[in-house]
């Protein structure tokens, strides 16, 4: 009796089976392949919206400065620079003063001019471009919150205008002995206190627009800020610049360490030097006349003493929220 192969139907069987099936494979690489550069395209697109928004509201939120005003054009620079090939379409980009936000919205294109991006291996399934967006919100307003160096200075000391787009008046902000001064003319010295807030941390207060900052008496030098003091020394020595950004209050009640500062707002000063108690090493910089661009009129009196020498300057810093009074300082970032 002859017997049957079997073998012979399974493989005529298996061979259009496994043809299929690569043709399948091979249409999922493919479009693997597509989704993989769209998800690269739209990460440069919110690359750039992202920039552009930023770019837009740092302008808008200097005070001298008004928004762009051609923001399209403005944005497109920072859509195009974070674009591999150089290319991308900024559908929109609105400035809103009142509202205080920048919105972009980006869109693909290429070098041709089509705002649409081509697809390489869809085609066969019948898709030969998509369109792929991105959008980007920044806000600006003044700081309503922070924290850092434990010193806080009186409103009355501020004198950057809001309309002035470089530095206020170098001056010397005396706590003690009670000279008259931007700090006790109006009463706002705390008796016992002369600005220095109550520590989170080491050399490190967190405070608040609209809340009461209790005070921490100044006699002794901060011992907690020895480092940070030495850095800015440093700093100051190799030719750089320190600017710190300080809590700002319009009122102060109680004495020594059960006072409080109302704070309003932060306003950034470019420290010059500084003489924080009758201590030596980095408690005392460029505090008397005789130190290198001192004069009498700048310099701190000695002994117990407190003051630090500097100007209030135009500062924009990343992140944080808004609501603070505006004392030349904003705070700018992205919302969504």
């Amino acid at each position: 009796m002859r017997r049957l192969n079997t073998n012979d139907h399974e493989r005529g069987v298996i061979a259009p089976v496994a043809a299929f099936l690569m043709v399948v494979l091979l249409g999922f690489a493919a479009l693997a392949v597509d989704v993989a550069t769209m998800y690269s395209e739209h990460a440069q697109l919110q690359n750039g919206a992202d920039a552009a928004a930023l770019a837009i509201a740092q302008q808008c939120s200097k005070a001298a400065t008004p928004c762009p005003s051609d923001q399209k054009t403005a944005a497109a620079n920072y859509a195009d620079g974070n674009a591999v090939d150089g290319h991308s379409n900024v559908l929109s980009a609105i400035a809103n003063a009142t509202a205080k936000t920048a919105d972009v919205t980006t869109q693909s294109r290429t070098a041709g001019g089509t705002n649409h991006f081509s697809l390489q291996f869809a085609r066969v399934l019948g898709f030969a471009s998509t369109d792929i967006q991105a959008k980007a919100t920044a806000t600006w307003g003044y700081p309503n919150s922070g924290g850092g160096f434990p010193l806080a200075f009186s409103k009355s000391c501020w004198d950057l205008g809001p309309a002035t787009a470089g530095t206020g008046t170098v001056q010397q902000i005396s706590w003690k002995p009670g000279t008259p001064s931007c700090t006790n003319a109006s009463g706002h010295t705390i008796p016992g206190g002369w600005g220095w807030l109550t520590q989170s941390s080491p050399c490190y207060a967190i405070t608040a627009t609209g809340n009461a900052v209790a005070s921490d008496p100044g006699n002794n030098s901060p011992t907690g800020c020895y480092d940070v003091l030495n850095s800015w020394i440093t700093t100051l020595t190799n030719g750089g610049a320190v600017q710190v950004t300080f809590p700002i209050f319009d009122t102060a009640t109680g004495s020594g360490n059960t006072g409080t500062f109302h704070i309003v707002g932060y306003a950034t000063f470019k420290i010059f030097g500084w003489h924080f108690g009758n201590a030596s090493g980095p408690y005392e910089f460029r505090d008397k006349a005789t130190d290198p661009g001192m004069n009498s009129y700048l310099a701190c009196s000695g002994g117990n003493d407190r003051c630090i020498i500097g100007e209030f300057v135009q500062f924009q810093t990343s992140g944080g929220g808004g609501g603070g009074q505006d004392f030349g300082t904003s705070s700018v970032s992205l919302s969504k």
